[in-house]
């Protein structure tokens, strides 16, 4: 089965407020769409959703990026993945939005080929995963507010909180959140980079004293020596969590060689798509170290690719795939994938993505 043909779409949907993190604020969520076509009459979808300050995409480049390896892809088998991988990696460097959206329409060739939802295709059994939800950075009477809304009215009960800007507006957000949606809902939190080893050392006690269950990137993504400082010196029950550290394959092996982290945030727009996941958690399991999928302003087809790495994988026990509920209505129009009832995500029983699009 041969690709034949090649669609490329963008994609924009209107977030109901700007989202603030450590390193930036995002107005937007725009990312490009791929449609793989074949001689078989098969399609596969996937999405690129690029973030500057994470992959060193544009949505220009990416655009680019996509169209170059659109070529260079076409007459190539449908169904060898790992293939289609080596050629894009000796065609380009990095750029691991655009590889993952090319990653992701092979692999819904591939379920649809042999009729099964994707998260069977990648070995797993159990359609549901249980989801978080995530709070931007605001004042914090504003993240208490929205906080009180993603567990109340949306039906969450596992929170991601992001700090990284002020130690003591961290603290006092979190604080406010937490007497506000009780001790039963889960809380982690993101400082994306924001912090030092000092600084994380001491929110670290107060976050205990808070209930939060795990810390993700409190250092700059190429510091893994202070993140395996870090790792030593914690001495509280709050686990470690790298993200943007963690791009590929060879960084999981360079963070569990220097037990630089309790868990691992695998986002398939770093790392390529779902066989470069896949490698990840692979190393994360031999190594004792759990997963999370997150995810950045995605749309569906990807968040539907990343819940399936989570149903899929043992490694995986934590997701973070909920950028569809930051547009406006808290979806983004595409149906199919998943269903939703509050934090549980249920994966349709249809082969591939079970995503069907024209564009």
């Amino acid at each position: 089965m041969r690709i034949t043909n090649v669609r490329i779409e963008r994609f924009s949907a209107p977030l109901k407020q700007p989202f603030r993190v450590a390193y930036g604020t995002m107005d937007s969520a725009d990312s490009w769409m791929v449609r793989l076509e074949t001689d078989e009459g098969l399609y596969g979808l996937g999405s690129a959703a690029p973030l500057p300050f994470v992959t060193g995409e544009t949505m220009d480049t990416c655009r680019l990026v996509l169209k170059d390896l659109a070529d260079a892809l076409m007459g190539a088998d449908a169904l060898d993945i790992a293939g289609a991988h080596v050629l894009m990696d000796a065609r380009i460097h990095g750029n691991g939005s655009a590889k993952c959206a090319f990653d992701l329409a092979l692999h819904d060739i591939a379920g649809k080929y042999h009729g099964v939802p994707l998260y069977r295709l990648l070995g797993g059994s159990d359609p549901v995963v249980v989801n978080d939800i995530t709070v931007g950075i605001d004042t914090p009477e504003n993240m208490r507010r929205e906080a009180k809304r993603c567990v109340s009215e949306m039906g969450f009960d596992i929170l991601k909180v992001k700090i990284g800007l002020d130690l003591e507006h961290d603290l006092e957000a979190l604080s406010a959140i937490r007497s506000s949606v009780g001790d039963d809902v889960r809380i982690r939190v993101d400082a994306n980079q924001g912090y030092t080893v000092e600084t994380a050392l001491a929110a670290l006690v107060e976050l205990e004293a808070l209930g939060v269950d795990a810390a993700e990137q409190f250092l700059p993504w190429w510091d893994f020596d202070g993140a395996a400082e870090l790792m030593r010196r914690n001495t509280t029950s709050v686990k470690l969590m790298l993200d943007e550290s963690i791009h590929d394959v060879h960084d999981a092996r360079r963070a569990a060689a220097l037990h630089a982290a309790d868990f691992f945030n695998i986002k398939l727009m770093k790392c390529g798509g779902l066989l470069g996941g896949a490698e990840i958690a692979d190393v994360a399991e031999r190594s004792g170290v759990g997963c999370m999928v997150g995810c950045m302003m995605e749309n569906k087809i990807s968040l539907t690719a990343g819940i399936s790495l989570v149903a899929a994988k043992s490694a995986v026990v934590e997701a973070d795939c909920d950028s569809f509920t930051f547009f406006v209505g808290d979806d983004d129009g595409i149906e199919g994938g998943f269903t939703r009832e509050g934090g549980t995500f249920r994966l349709l029983d249809k082969p591939g993505l079970g995503i069907e699009l024209d564009f």
